[in-house]
């Protein structure tokens, strides 16, 4: 695990940006594509802003194939669908092309919609084993990654699968990566600023025992790739040094 703290968030973003850009670089080199798993909610508005401005000229985005760790259970014109929010502040932007976008179809019923979008990965690795170049994580106050929640199915899901889930908190399904098909990929990067995550850190990279169940991120560890944290001082306040 490599852990980066930055003062601000404008350095993190920029550092986190350069980053992906060049796993994105290295993968193209190699595979002719880069595989980049995408994460929602608002904390990425501003890293996406960035790749889609400053990061425009810099890898061939027409390589780029974009999919969504996890999707909220809502219609795709619904605000809070991640895939809107991306599509506003990236794949819009950079002229990104609809059959190298995977959205989850929110049409279906959320088990459904899993199933379907398990086999639209299948079918684009196209019968190779599914590691993703990157996939981009965020991390809830409540230590959550993806839409693995504390207390959940998810937790115990030793399936390299999506799949949905039901999320009594908040009342509402979710889909999203398993922890199994998450360690798979060959990059894993978490992006988690503010003093409001600094308890769930604290946990999660800090504990010497695990509990999985209370803080679902420490599920992430890579089998064969690199796990890297970028955050901010404020996020890390509470760890020892």
């Amino acid at each position: 695990m490599n852990l980066l703290i930055y003062k601000t968030l404008e350095e993190l973003n920029q550092d986190l940006a350069d980053y992906i850009i060049k796993i994105a670089e290295m993968s193209i080199e190699e595979n002719d594509r880069f595989n980049f798993v995408l994460t929602g909610g608002s904390s990425p508005k501003a890293l996406y802003h960035f790749l889609a401005t400053e990061g425009q000229h810099r890898i061939d985005w027409e390589k780029v194939y974009f999919f969504f760790g996890d999707e909220r259970n809502v219609p795709a014109d619904d605000d809070n669908y991640n895939g809107l929010m991306a599509k506003k502040t990236i794949l819009d932007p950079l002229g990104i092309k609809e059959d190298h976008i995977f959205y989850v179809d929110t049409t279906l019923a959320p088990e459904k919609a899993a199933i379907e979008y398990k086999k639209a990965i299948d079918k684009h690795f196209n019968g190779e084993d599914i590691a993703f170049d990157l996939i981009l994580l965020g991390m809830g106050d409540d230590a959550h990654t993806a839409s693995i929640f504390p207390h959940t199915t998810l937790v115990k899901d030793e399936e390299v699968n999506v799949a949905s889930v039901y999320v009594e908190k908040l009342d509402t399904y979710r889909i999203s990566f398993t922890a199994p098909l998450i360690n798979k990929a060959d990059n894993v990067a978490f992006l988690v600023f503010g003093e409001n995550k600094a308890e769930a850190l604290k946990h999660v990279i800090g504990d010497t025992e695990k509990n999985v169940d209370l803080y679902p991120s420490q599920l992430i560890d890579p089998i064969d790739g690199k796990l890297t944290w970028f955050v901010d001082e404020a996020a890390t306040k509470l760890l020892e040094d």
